[in-house]
């Protein structure tokens, strides 16, 4: 990380400080155009740390972005989604870029006791890198922009008993719709997408072939989502829908590809076999095949004798 200024913002109201902005209309929940900040704190280098979820939608971003060590250019709309205390470091390029978009800031405290509260936890694309923002169609962009306008106007008219249930539901359809568009990404930027399956392919082979499983453990989720310089939650939500398994399906399927062979084709044991590909104990190795295989690992033997 540089050594940029740090901004740690504990409230709504600090982010609009921050901007050069009025008090919020709502002290949990705003929405920023930001062609109104008086001050853009992305003119100079720096750290942004929120205890609060950002989203946010940007049009004609002309920066570095970076989360920890990598760093990534955009010269078109990006959507963004930063769940709180994430580092997020921004460094424009040049003043000349016109910035525009919007920025949504919900404080958690909104969704306290309601089901969004456990459900916004889910949404893996809190958990993903700058480099795989969500990238919209001009419709996509227009039913987002809409959205935030519906949850903007509630608050700014006058509150009543069911003025936050009406604001929690605009943003539950604004996930959602994002969730939706996602998983539209992934399917159409199938180029991109196969080359890091065709890598994560090559990742495990290399991997598993290498006979050192037995000292260096099975792989991790986090191990191989960052030897494809993706992170975690990003591969597995793109696999889910390339494949219809996470990441950690993929990997216990080539171990049990591996298994196989050394099943029907060597004559060590179970607990041999169970070391060598990385498991402490054979029970374990033996709950997994037989979850994959439907038969245990004696018994798959069995079957070529």
């Amino acid at each position: 990380m540089s050594h940029s200024p740090i901004y740690r913002l504990h409230t709504i109201t600090e982010a609009h400080r921050l901007r050069g902005l009025g008090s919020p209309e709502h002290p949990l929940i705003s929405v920023i155009d930001i062609a109104s900040m008086q001050y853009d704190p992305l003119e100079n280098p720096h750290v942004l740390i929120n205890d609060f979820y950002t989203i946010a939608l940007k049009k004609n971003c002309t920066g570095k972005f970076r989360y920890g060590q990598q760093q990534y250019d955009f010269d078109e709309g990006v959507m963004m989604f930063m769940a709180p205390q994430q580092i997020f470091e921004i460094k424009r390029e040049s003043d000349d870029a016109n910035h525009e978009g919007w920025l949504l800031l919900i404080h958690p405290d909104l969704l306290w006791n309601t089901q969004l509260a456990h459900k916004i936890k889910q949404y893996e694309y809190f958990g993903y890198s700058v480099n795989e923002a969500l990238l919209l169609s001009d419709k996509e962009e227009a039913i987002i922009i809409n959205l935030l306008n519906n949850i903007r106007q509630e608050y700014e008219s006058r509150m009543d008993d069911y003025s936050r249930e009406v604001m929690i539901a605009q943003l539950e359809l604004l996930l959602t719709y994002a969730e939706r568009f996602y998983h539209r990404q992934f399917l159409t930027r199938k180029i991109s997408n196969h080359t890091i399956l065709d890598r994560l392919e090559k990742l495990l082979s290399d991997y598993f072939r290498d006979g050192a499983l037995h000292q260096t453990g099975i792989p991790t989720v986090q191990f191989v989502a960052e030897a494809l310089n993706v992170s975690a939650n990003y591969l597995s939500s793109l696999l889910k829908v390339l494949t219809g398994q996470s990441t950690q399906q993929h990997i216990h399927n080539k171990l049990i590809e591996l298994a196989k062979e050394q099943l029907s084709s060597t004559d060590l044991t179970v607990s041999e076999i169970a070391y060598g590909l990385g498991f402490e104990h054979s029970q374990s190795f033996s709950k997994l095949f037989k979850s994959k295989t439907n038969q245990s690992p004696l018994a798959y033997r069995q079957s070529f004798s």
